[in-house]
């Protein structure tokens, strides 16, 4: 990492589109009919389709920091349809019951480029789909294998392509196949969190930052500022559930790490293609991530330091050197082309981990507390899908609606067992990325088609199998 290059400060999203001024903080005890705690993507899709479907209600969102401080504004910019837990909702409810949920995704990318085009602001919005791509013969395997397990779930338009088919589409080294789905697009993060900030306002939704929300009680959400009393309060933290009171082993706040290039010349990306701008994964254990963003550069995610003791997280995104420099290697591994190219910036986040490793929503009717969240990495899409399913439970519980279709998706009121206390889930956590990298390097190396067994053994050990 040169010099001259960024390490934190939030992330590259918003050294390329500016910090947001910031809103007021709460002014002292407050009553609202919804208070949602956090002021990500959840948080405010959830405000903005509760305000869209009933206007008359008072709805308060309260954020720690700033709108887009979380994971919204540090992801790797996939709108994408992939859902944690959809194997284990369908050996709980069936596999029709997981299809549905998987059409359910599968439209919510649909669903954020229509609103966003409905509310008219950028959000650097491309739908080419996403490209998942395999470099050794076990990765092979494993993508043949995911690739039918897409299509059992109702998927018929992904494609399978083989090593010169992918070629064409973007020049991976070694790249032996990938599968395409259509139902993913590039999009700028922090783009869009502004955007939907300013729409939520726009209709009428009082939005206080810099309020740190320390408990949520029943109609209750305490701060140093004050309390807001409401009938429903909806908890929207995602990674940063476990500094509220009570919480510590809820979801496990799990720290992914990203880079971003310098801006690429027209040589280099005339000898990589990705013409069609698909954002690219790979079938590696310890995965990696990446899009080609709307300014010509290439921004590449994967875990660098998997979990910091004690459920912390960081404040601006400062990443550890060892963790840049692992990013730059698959980045060079992916195209060698650019071993001389600089990194621009560098940051971290967390997302939020339940320990079965599925996202879920719900909203307790007894108490008026809902939550939404444990997206383990794929929360850009499943954070719209959320909202607007904390919107038809709330509707259906003050008796301004009944069941949707959303409301009777498998995830919907999904309980999860708390994570082991410390130093067990620290443990567990490292020594299951170790055991992933590891496993990664065998395959590099023994060119066999079989996955390593380690890996299955760190899956059985992590419950996400």
């Amino acid at each position: 990492m040169s010099s001259t290059a960024v390490n934190g400060g939030i992330s590259f999203w918003y050294a390329d589109d500016g910090f947001p001024e910031a809103r007021e903080p709460l002014g002292g005890d407050a009553s609202a009919d919804v208070v949602i705690v956090g002021g990500g993507y959840t948080g405010l899709w959830t405000a903005y389709y509760l305000k869209k479907a009933v206007p008359f209600l008072r709805i308060t969102v309260l954020e720690q920091k700033f709108c887009g401080y979380g994971a919204s504004g540090r992801n790797g910019g996939w709108l994408y349809n992939g859902i944690a837990g959809r194997d284990r909702y369908a050996k709980v409810h069936g596999h029709e019951a997981a299809v549905r949920l998987q059409k359910a995704m599968n439209d919510t990318v649909d669903e954020v480029v229509r609103a966003v085009g409905e509310e008219g602001f950028d959000a650097g919005l491309h739908k080419g789909g996403v490209l998942e791509v395999a470099r050794t013969p076990a990765q092979l395997a494993r993508l043949r294998a995911f690739h039918e397990h897409e299509l059992a779930y109702g998927e018929k338009d992904r494609e399978l392509y083989g090593a010169r088919e992918t070629a064409e589409r973007i020049r991976v080294a070694d790249a032996v196949g990938s599968s395409w789905t259509p139902h993913g697009a590039r999009v700028h993060p922090v783009k869009l969190v502004k955007g939907l900030a300013a729409a939520v306002e726009a209709l009428g939704v009082t939005v206080h930052e810099q309020t740190p929300v320390t408990e949520i009680r029943p109609k209750h959400a305490v701060t140093p500022y004050g309390t807001v009393r409401a009938p429903y309060v909806l908890r929207c933290t995602e990674g940063f559930t476990a500094a509220l009171k009570g919480q510590k082993r809820t979801w496990l706040p799990m720290n992914s790490s990203m880079i971003a290039t310098e801006p690429l010349t027209e040589a280099q990306w005339a000898a990589i293609g990705w013409e069609g701008r698909q954002t690219l994964g790979d079938m590696a254990h310890a995965y990696m991530y990446a899009q080609r963003t709307a300014d010509g550069r290439i921004a590449l995610g994967g875990r660098g330091v998997p979990y910091r003791f004690g459920s912390r997280t960081d404040n601006d995104g400062r990443t550890q050197a060892a963790t840049v420099e692992a990013l730059r290697e698959i980045l060079v591994g992916f195209f060698p082309m650019l071993a001389g190219t600089g990194i621009a910036h560098a940051w971290s986040g967390v997302l939020g981990v339940p320990r079965d490793w599925c996202a879920s929503v719900t909203l307790d009717r007894s108490t008026g507390i809902g939550w939404a969240g444990g997206y383990v990495g794929s929360g850009v899409a499943t954070a719209n899908l959320a909202a607007r399913t904390l919107r038809d439970l709330v509707q259906q519980d003050s008796g301004q609606g009944g069941r949707t279709e959303l409301t009777e998706l498998p995830w919907v009121g999904h309980k999860v067992r708390k994570w082991e206390p410390e130093p067990l889930r620290w443990l567990g956590v490292q020594g299951m990325y170790a055991t992933y990298r590891t496993a990664d390097r065998r395959e590099l190396t023994s060119h066999r088609a079989e996955s390593s067994r380690l890996a299955r053994w760190a899956d059985r050990v992590a419950g996400r199998h």
